[in-house]
């Protein structure tokens, strides 16, 4: 199974009888499963319906869902909004008494505001689930467009992370190789340090000297950082080919790769192996900000 990256946007359109509509979804990386819907008024029901379809195609992700639903014009009417009418009436009667019953104009009453409105043509509920289950196929459709962007941007992903552990592989066999490890340079360097140290002080201290070889013998042995770095390599690997949802593992593994480079850096004690181990860690900076947008 290839990486899937948490990255993308899809749009899918759809029509049913006057009624047309357009989602919009994108993603970006996220913790957790996370949606977000914009529905027209009356359609919040849909919400329930779009969390559960998104567990159905995706892992992990912020994701923002915009629906817009629009109807064909001519279908809406204007109607009496009986309830604001019957208010004014009530409070026009007692004025109308005092002006002598003098007729209130149909026409203003029609003209005030609220008096009428704007009236959508009422439906069936045949009509009305017909809709809903038409929405809900569109949301089927865009959720498996965005699927499968996030797939093929985890597949270009994939190839950059391969490259990028098999650069760590071959920077760590550089640092194993390092000639500044082998024991012949190694001697050479505790020899000038002793050389150095006879320079400041015609006694040689034993307690000191005893200090300057641990330190020497410490800083010359990274054997165990290499051994981890090779074991992250193999783990990444397994990772890159695994069938599960693997974005925070890698996450946690790009951080041991760094713990490691960093220890290796502090040990360093030859120019040639502080190089290697700073591209080191500029390898592994690179392939954390890929990983960390892995599903």
């Amino acid at each position: 199974m290839a990486l899937v990256s948490m990255t993308g946007f899809a749009r899918q359109e759809g029509t049913l009888d006057q009624f047309s509509w357009v989602y919009e979804v994108k993603s970006v990386n996220g913790k957790n499963l996370d949606i977000r819907s914009r529905l027209p008024h009356g359609h919040e029901a849909l919400e329930v319906e779009i969390k559960k379809l998104a567990a159905q195609y995706f892992r992990r992700g912020n994701f923002q869902l915009n629906l817009q639903l629009s109807r064909e014009n001519g279908q809406t009417a204007l109607a009496v909004n009986e309830e604001a009418l019957e208010t004014i009436i009530k409070i026009a009667q007692p004025i109308q008494k005092r002006l002598g019953d003098r007729p209130i104009a149909v026409e203003t009453l029609l003209g005030l505001r609220g008096v009428l409105e704007m009236a959508e043509p009422q439906e069936s509920d045949e009509a009305k689930q017909a809709r809903h289950d038409a929405l809900i196929e569109s949301i089927k459709a865009v959720f498996s467009q965005l699927a499968d962007m996030r797939l093929a941007e985890g597949a270009r992903m994939e190839t950059v992370i391969v490259e990028q552990v098999n650069m760590i592989e071959a920077l760590t066999i550089a640092a194993r190789d390092c000639p500044d490890r082998q024991p012949e340079a190694i001697k050479a360097r505790f020899k000038e340090n002793i050389e150095k140290l006879l320079e400041t002080s015609d006694q040689l201290d034993p307690d000191r000297l005893h200090a300057e070889a641990i330190l020497i013998a410490t800083r010359a042995d990274v054997q165990e950082e290499l051994d981890r770095l090779f074991a992250h390599v193999e783990a990444a690997r397994e990772l890159i080919q695994s069938d599960d949802a693997v974005g925070r593992k890698f996450d946690f593994l790009a951080q041991e790769f760094n713990r490691e480079a960093n220890t290796l850096c502090s040990k360093a004690s030859s120019q040639e192996l502080s190089r290697i181990g700073l591209e080191l860690k500029t390898t592994i900076d690179q392939l954390r900000e890929q990983v960390q947008n892995i599903e």
